[in-house]
């Protein structure tokens, strides 16, 4: 294969999974063929690219895996000796990744496994564990659930308000989210509302993907 086909054959393929993010944002049950249409592909270029739906499915978990490792290793190049600082960040380092991807657990769960889903999660997983263990040393949260378990709580937390987003219930930048899976971990109201109001000005307001 040439460069230039080979080049081609990846911009086709980008194009493929776009589409799919977005067809199966606004409909979980969309078909290959609504899939190839919104791409303006034939359905027979979408089995050149991927041997069906779980295959197409699995490219965008790849996807959304490595969206999820470059934001958690934006999160450690950055550290701070806050942890409340610290899970701020992390929460709105991680939600516009996870407004970007937010059908895929859905969809890992039905199409791929607990396992896909694991690894996808995993970098994510990693460093808010550090974060909550941290934490719970310095006394900034509550010790009443060890942190793997309170990594998991805070994770479902998290994806149960990504869900909300996704059925339309709710809209958020990552700032409310933020401030709340602060206070789920025992830090009082004000001060997450203060330390995510904080980080938030500095940064400047996340955009969530459509």
């Amino acid at each position: 294969m040439t460069s230039r086909s080979s080049t081609k054959a990846q911009a086709t393929r980008a194009r493929i999974l776009e589409a799919a993010r977005q067809e199966l944002s606004r409909d979980p049950d969309s078909s290959l063929g609504d899939i190839a249409e919104a791409a303006g592909v034939a359905r027979r270029t979408i089995y050149g690219h991927f041997a069906g739906r779980a295959a197409l499915v699995g490219g965008l978990v790849a996807d959304a895996g490595e969206a999820v490792r470059r934001a958690s290793a934006a999160v450690a190049r950055a550290p701070t000796p806050d942890p409340v600082t610290a899970l701020a960040r992390f929460v709105l380092t991680l939600w516009p990744v996870g407004d970007r991807f937010r059908t895929l657990i859905t969809l890992a769960h039905r199409d791929l496994g607990p396992d896909r889903v694991g690894a996808l999660l995993g970098p994510a997983r990693d460093t808010a564990a550090e974060i909550l263990a941290r934490g719970q040393q310095q006394g900034v949260f509550h010790t009443v659930v060890p942190p793997g378990p309170l990594t998991r709580a805070l994770e479902a937390h998290l994806l149960a308000l990504l869900d909300s987003v996704n059925s339309g219930l709710w809209t958020d930048d990552g700032t409310a989210a933020a401030t709340a899976a602060l206070i789920a971990v025992g830090v009082n109201s004000d001060l997450a509302t203060a330390t995510v109001h904080r980080l938030h000005t500095r940064t400047g307001q996340p955009q969530p993907s459509r």
